[in-house]
């Protein structure tokens, strides 16, 4: 039991630091399912990370003055996670990382459009908070590009190769016709539940603001990128190129995979974990018969149009298929499944060209949204059918669907744990996810098995290429090749991937590092357990805390095999890479 005073005062942080965190941001409010805020957009000035950063100290000094020994167990728990979350905010907006908002995969300017997927329409009031938003696009926008203004001003500069095509993606929501603009889909049909008679003033309300405050935003945003922007750009693609960069890098490498680890040493653990895939490969490609070379293998992949769908629903369906017949094999894996349903959905066209072959967008935090699988389906020949059971197995179930519908459904949680990413532990499950398919009948076709392979590979290669451009002298190029070398993706998939991490330092460590964890940690349960070890126990282990960082996953996990073996301790994996099964 803990102390009721310092239980109450610690509960009272919580509240107030998600209250605050809701009245910021409004579209972070709107995801979890609290729409007080629907007609609001957030702030981005430089006062306002200047405020967001003194708030953060205020409240992480709040934590400090709470004695954690005074709190229950799970406050405890809650104390740490708390902590954590205040020093990656605080430490990111430190060094200015806000100031680089925008990549050819990622931004404000790409998120924004699909704004609609993520409000309600039921109201006359509900669409007028939409079209309010939707005025205050230009605002939002001219602040952003402020904020980049500061960026160049700072040396907080992103590297040309990742604002290449950003050009593309604006333009597409210049439009002359409003009903062109994805933004227009609620004005298309309306509810029943709106009033005939409002239907009219709201549709003609709301694409006035597209015309006006989105165009015009958008046309202020793409004179900037290519008048000033673009021209501005580093041609250099480290992080350590930045002000104070290899501090920088560190604390990405930190925020991501939860662990402090030097460079070196996870471009080390990269390095070995590609040259185990790389043999299981190998052995996989004289499986199937074919007689040449590694590298003759992977162009035969890629050339033979037996492997690729012919139409854009054909991909769809056969992903639809493969994501049906893991549905049925859960329950063999998993005690606790989430309520939430999940879809799929095709990448919108605007952003598919220079997006991944897939990802995930998770539930809303209130239920009335289910999560939803997208499918990349530009440039049909980069999308091979033998990635489809890899890749749903991570996006959907077991992977981010199962993992993130189950924290949201985790009510005995304070709020922002229930919406905590910490990215080692959401890609390292998924990782892992990808892994049981072996478990469940899934990979029975080499030539999918060998994708399998791959995309572990891809995620070992990120070691590498990761901490190679960002901290030890690698070129773009160095790591195109490299990837290209080691495994089957396209090279647009590849190409795509290598500006990703490149506008995205240490988030590419994530998957590998966690993935590697939580295998140790169940391969020091069926060490220790032996015939009483349970998957699906292991499994609610790992889960039902929600994501948290790799460290106090492995307190956990090692608990509950104490807890199991009735008495010692088992004897801890250590870090990632270093002993245990993935030696």
């Amino acid at each position: 039991m803990g102390d009721d005073s310092s239980t109450a005062t610690f509960r009272h942080l919580l509240a107030d630091q998600w209250e605050y965190q809701l009245q910021d941001d409004p579209l972070f409010a709107t995801w979890v399912g609290d729409h007080r805020y629907d007609h609001l957009l957030p702030h981005v000035r430089e006062a306002d990370f200047a405020r967001r950063i003194e708030r953060l100290h205020g409240f992480h000094a709040r934590l400090e003055s709470i004695p954690r020994d005074d709190l229950s167990p799970s406050d405890q728990l809650n104390h740490d996670l708390f902590g954590r979350e205040l020093h990656n905010r605080t430490q990111w907006m430190e060094f200015r990382a806000y100031r680089m908002p925008i990549s050819r995969t990622s931004g404000f300017h790409s998120g924004f459009p699909d704004l609609f997927l993520e409000m309600p329409f039921n109201t006359v009031r509900e669409y007028e908070n939409y079209i309010a938003r939707l005025s205050a696009f230009r605002e939002y926008a001219g602040e952003y590009v402020e904020i980049m203004r500061e960026g160049l001003r700072g040396g907080q500069v992103p590297a040309r190769v990742t604002l290449e095509g950003v050009d593309d993606t604006v333009r597409t929501q210049i439009v002359e016709d409003p009903t062109k603009s994805p933004l227009d889909q609620p004005f298309a049909k309306f509810p029943p539940s709106v009033p005939t008679e409002e239907c009219e003033r709201l549709r003609e309300a709301g694409r006035r603001a597209i015309l006006t405050s989105v165009v015009g935003g958008y046309s202020g945003l793409l004179r900037f990128v290519l008048d000033e922007y673009l021209p501005s750009a580093r041609s250099d693609i480290a992080a350590a190129s930045l002000p104070d960069g290899r501090a920088y890098y560190a604390s990405c490498i930190y925020r991501h995979t939860t662990l402090e680890l030097a460079p070196e040493r996870i471009h080390e653990i990269g390095m070995s974990e590609v040259k185990r895939i790389r043999a299981e490969m190998e052995a996989l490609i004289r499986k199937t018969g074919f007689q040449g070379t590694f590298r003759e293998f992977i162009e035969y992949l890629r050339a033979d149009p037996r492997f690729y769908a012919t139409t854009p629903d054909a991909l769809m369906k056969e992903t639809a298929y493969v994501l049906k017949r893991i549905d049925g094999e859960l329950p063999r894996l998993f005690k606790t499944l989430p309520r939430t349903p999940y879809g799929i959905r095709a990448i919108p066209d605007f952003k598919a060209p220079g997006n991944t072959t897939a990802y995930y967008d998770p539930p809303a935090g209130d239920g009335t949204k289910a999560g939803f699988y997208y499918v990349n389906l530009y440039d049909l020949k980069s999308r091979p059918l033998y990635e489809i059971e890899a890749l749903s197995l991570h996006e959907a179930v077991p992977g981010h669907h199962l993992q993130l519908a189950l924290q949201q459904e985790l009510g005995d949680l304070p709020p922002f744990r229930r919406f905590t990413h910490f990215t080692a532990f959401i890609e390292g499950w998924a990782l892992y996810a990808e892994r049981l398919g072996l478990e469940i009948g899934f990979f029975q076709d080499p030539y999918s098995d060998f994708a399998r392979l791959s995309y572990e590979m891809w995620r070992a290669c990120r070691l590498v290429v990761d901490t190679g451009m960002h901290a030890l002298g690698w070129t773009r190029q160095r790591a195109i090749d490299f990837m290209a070398e080691n495994t089957s993706s396209t090279l647009l998939n590849i190409t795509n991937e290598v500006d990703r991490y490149i506008a995205w330092p240490g988030q590419a460590l994530a998957y590998k590092m966690g993935e590697l964890k939580i295998r140790e940690l169940r391969g020091a349960a069926e060490k220790a357990l032996r015939p009483r070890f349970d998957i699906r126990e292991f499994h609610d282990v790992v889960l039902r805390n929600g994501a948290i960082p790799l460290d106090l996953l492995e307190d956990i996990a090692m608990q509950w095999i104490e807890e199991q073996r009735g008495a010692g301790t088992p004897e801890s994996p250590g870090a990632p890479g270093e002993g245990g099964e993935n030696e």
